[in-house]
């Protein structure tokens, strides 16, 4: 049942991500920070699809180490284009 679980887990995960990679692609707007920020929201969305109701493997235990490295690779992106967007004058 588990490993059911994880290969619908990595399945989709990569439909995810190939369908990011020809939307974007298709869109003229491919970029290595757009595409990280559409897979993290893949990856959470999966995550939570194939989701076991009532007990918690090992391997899904692991993804929490994955989901914070994500927010924190999330958030820099954020910060490096709010930064980029402000005007010079803010910060001196």
């Amino acid at each position: 049942m588990a490993t059911r679980r994880r290969w619908q887990f990595i399945h989709g995960q990569v439909a995810w991500m190939l369908a990011t990679i020809l939307c974007l692609a298709l869109l003229g707007s491919l970029t290595l920070e757009l595409f990280f920020v559409v897979s993290l929201i893949g990856f959470l969305v999966v995550m939570e699809l194939t989701a076991p109701f009532t007990v918690t493997p090992a391997w899904r235990a692991r993804l929490k180490w994955i989901v914070g490295l994500g927010l924190v690779v999330f958030a820099y992106i954020v910060v490096r284009r709010i930064l980029a967007i402000l005007p010079p004058e803010v910060f001196g």
